[in-house]
């Protein structure tokens, strides 16, 4: 928790005060800050998988981070300056339109190569071929499992673990394969699946606006 600036400290305090229940996992939240804070530092990106409502917070996580969230995020002056340079006309609407985003990309929504890729070969694997293809050394893979055993995301998380990725785990209160597998999991102290999903919502608010804070007011 020391690596965190008092900004950041603030907003998972905030999480805490709103969501008592939290406080075990507060920790744990502040490691995976590190670790996702770490790669984009370094030009990586995030990789999220998860099932059904856990799709869906993958591709709720990539809205938050791929655009501005609270903070307004204005590109930089080079790049403006760039904009204008290749096209004056387009290049204005796109520096005063443009905001600057984390890179980061939900597995689940690419339905041409998922669906060939489960018709030709095995169809738990369809989540690792992508962190195989879009995986680099540096990159983290943030896999949602409320029970912390979905073979797809465990299928996925082995390869980024080959890759050199780090490994983010958002599960229940149970243990599972996972949490073995990941570098941090998070582990909300719920075990029925709507109530886990419940609480990994605040969560993975909190780590976004951590993110904005650190990269677009700090």
């Amino acid at each position: 928790m020391s690596r965190l600036s008092e900004k950041q400290k603030n907003q998972l305090e905030l999480l805490i005060e709103r969501y008592p229940v939290l406080e075990e996992c507060k920790e744990k939240i502040g490691e995976a800050f590190i670790l996702l804070k770490e790669s984009y530092r370094n030009k990586g990106k995030l990789l999220i998988a998860g099932n059904g409502g856990s799709s869906a917070d993958a591709e709720h996580i990539v809205g938050e981070l791929m655009k501005a969230f609270r903070l307004q995020r204005k590109i930089g002056e080079n790049f403006r300056k760039d904009l204008m340079q290749v096209n004056e006309e387009y290049g204005k609407v796109l520096a005063e339109n443009l905001q600057g985003a984390l890179p980061a990309i939900a597995l689940d929504g690419h339905y041409a190569l998922s669906t060939a890729y489960m018709n030709d070969c095995e169809p738990t694997l369809c989540f690792a071929q992508q962190v195989n293809g879009y995986g680099n050394l540096g990159d983290v893979l943030l896999g949602i499992s409320t029970s912390g055993n979905s073979k797809n995301i465990l299928y996925a998380a082995v390869t980024a673990k080959a890759k050199g990725m780090k490994v983010i785990a958002l599960t229940g209160a149970n243990n599972s394969k996972l949490e073995k597998m990941s570098d941090v999991c998070i582990k909300v102290p719920e075990t029925e699946t709507y109530m886990v999903q419940e609480l990994h919502l605040p969560i993975y608010h909190c780590l976004c606006l951590m993110l904005e804070i650190c990269f677009f007011e700090e």
